[in-house]
């Protein structure tokens, strides 16, 4: 009898259940785990008081990134909460002997950067982290997904969780991306068309030309964006290019480990027969820059479309045209020359050097427009060493732009870089809800590329006319 075929998802997902229970979730083993300083401090309190330990501590890895400030982050940090959280992190890691970087330490940064720059993220591991943007790991050919605080607890204390299996999905984009093009063009465009909840249930592997060309940085940006459309994650299959990112790094296998590794690597692709529970296609000549109108990243659109009208939406009329008065916009305008207030780049999905390097071939030899306020932020000070090594950095001040220090920055208001009530915001970040970047922020979802372009005319503008 022959072997059954089998996804990717499948062959990395079997060889991690410890148990499985019948009728109900497996018991999953965890490779790694992510822990930062908001959802981990309760996981801790909770070990204290059953008086039970990290099981095995060299597989979790603690970074600041949250709430930390992105400026003169060597004076204390003025907000209690955050304060008091930092101070958490650091102690808890100390006394389980967990690794720790915090603030002002070389390798700190933003939990989803940090972990594949250093070689912690490889393939075929399971990533866990209390973020749901954990999916960002899968871009490795890892399954990763974001978790609760109590699940945090049981991964610390026993390296296992409870999980029911999902379903797979399978989304090919096919073909050659035209010029301004870029990652976050295409997550936002199949977010688009499968809408914020057209994956929920699924694990989703990515496949087909676009994906096999794209970098390492490209691929965690899609993976990031999984989440989403519903996704509990995203992955790509490891290749070349994944091999070619991780050899040398610090955390990477060395010499004949790396070896073994590459022949096991090898065989994590989904089989020629296997198949999926749902499968989407797209072309790639269909993508064009996005950029979003609404409140939720499902609502966005081709740079130089219309906002559509709400017409053919029965009962989500009221829930549409709700979404565009906060956002004080109308049905069939065009997104273009609308005035922009504030830019953001930086997040766990575009705070990547290739994002910065993306950022700067636009505003090389420009100034920045003058009511614009920009933050650049770094996903970490490996990427801000880059910035300044390969002259971004000179680039950048040459055009009226200043470069913050690494953190979680103005993707969540949960730090000080937070956009003004009533102020719109290009950002390079993952979600447009209300309030997401501050009370009421209107937020404007788009690529490096877009939000360069705005951060130099002012309004919002097609990249492709400034290249």
């Amino acid at each position: 009898m022959s072997k059954q075929a089998s996804t990717l998802f499948d062959k990395v997902w079997d060889a991690h259940v410890v148990r499985q229970i019948q009728d109900g979730p497996d018991v999953f083993f965890i490779d790694r785990h992510f822990i930062h300083e908001v959802t981990s401090p309760v996981a801790f309190l909770g070990l204290k008081n059953r008086n039970v330990g990290v099981m095995y501590p060299e597989r979790t890895f603690a970074t600041a990134d949250h709430n930390t400030p992105t400026i003169n982050q060597h004076l204390p940090v003025q907000d209690p909460l955050s304060a008091n959280q930092l101070k958490a992190l650091e102690e808890n890691s100390a006394k389980h002997g967990i690794s720790h970087w915090g603030l002002g330490h070389a390798q700190n940064g933003i939990v989803h950067v940090v972990g594949p720059e250093n070689g912690i993220t490889l393939p075929g591991m399971t990533i866990v982290c209390g973020d749901s943007h954990t999916s960002t790991h899968g871009a490795f050919g890892a399954i990763a997904f974001g978790i609760g605080t109590s699940e945090v607890e049981m991964v610390l204390s026993s390296q296992c969780i409870m999980q029911p299996k999902p379903k797979k999905m399978r989304v090919n984009v096919n073909g050659i991306l035209g010029k301004g093009v870029t990652a976050k063009d295409v997550t936002l465009y199949i977010i688009s068309q499968l809408t914020t909840a057209g994956a929920t249930g699924y694990f989703v592997e990515y496949a087909g030309d676009v994906f096999e060309n794209m970098s390492m940085e490209g691929r965690m940006t899609v993976c990031n964006m999984s989440i989403e459309m519903g996704a509990r994650g995203g992955m790509i299959a490891p290749d070349q290019t994944t091999f070619d990112y991780i050899e040398g790094r610090e955390y990477a296998p060395k010499g004949e480990k790396w070896d073994e590794a590459l022949a096991y690597w090898k065989t994590l692709k989904t089989d020629a027969d296997a198949t999926f529970d749902k499968e989407y296609t797209f072309n790639a000549a269909d993508i064009e820059p996005m950029i979003t109108f609404g409140t939720n990243p499902g609502m966005g659109q081709g740079i130089t479309n219309q906002i559509p009208s709400g017409e053919n939406l029965g009962s989500g009329k009221a829930t549409y045209e709700k979404s565009l008065n906060y956002m004080g916009f109308h049905e069939n305008e065009s997104m273009l020359g609308k005035r922009i207030d504030y830019v953001f780049i930086g997040s766990c999905t575009n705070g990547r050097i290739e994002d910065f390097r993306a950022f700067a071939s636009i505003v090389k030899g420009r100034k920045k427009a003058e009511h614009v306020t920009a933050w650049i932020v770094p996903g970490s000070h490996v990427v801000e060493a880059q910035i300044k090594e390969e002259g971004i950095l000179d680039i950048l001040t040459e055009a009226g732009f200043s470069l913050r220090q690494p953190g979680c920055s103005a993707c969540l208001a949960m730090n000080d870089d937070k956009i003004p009530a009533g102020k719109y915001a290009v950002s390079t970040s993952n979600r447009n809800f209300e309030g997401r970047q501050g009370p009421g922020a209107r937020t404007l979802l788009a690529s490096p590329l877009v939000a360069a372009a705005a951060a130099v005319t002012g309004v919002v503008t097609d990249p492709r006319e400034l290249m």
